[in-house]
């Protein structure tokens, strides 16, 4: 089992959590899987994600679209370096060690 899709995450500084919207290689197009993981637990695994916290928005079309800078501007470019196989890879380290704390499949 494998994060195939990081659709969505938001660091939410007043719970001091990541909100993250998934899918596993076992998963349908459309099945959907929530979680929200305690910034802590992220911290003790070694992934800082604190650079996160002020850049809150994955740019999950931006292969899909070449154009979508005409559209957005500079909406983006504040994510340049942000990594999203950090957070695939950290979830995969999670939910192997902590397979009970997966969440189960909605459908979108």
């Amino acid at each position: 089992m494998e994060i195939k899709e990081l659709v969505s995450f938001y660091i939410n500084e007043n719970t001091e959590t990541m909100d993250v919207t998934f899918r596993l290689s076992i998963d349908g197009d459309d099945e959907i899987r929530t979680d929200q993981i305690d910034l802590d637990v992220i911290k003790s695994f070694g992934y800082n994600l604190e650079d996160l916290r002020t850049n809150n928005i994955l740019d999950m079309y931006s292969d899909e679209d070449e154009d979508d800078d005409d559209i957005f501007g500079d909406l983006f470019d504040d994510i340049e370096d942000f990594d999203s196989d950090e957070v695939k890879s950290f979830l995969n380290e999670y939910y192997l060690i902590f397979p009970d704390r997966l969440p189960d499949v909605d459908f979108f």
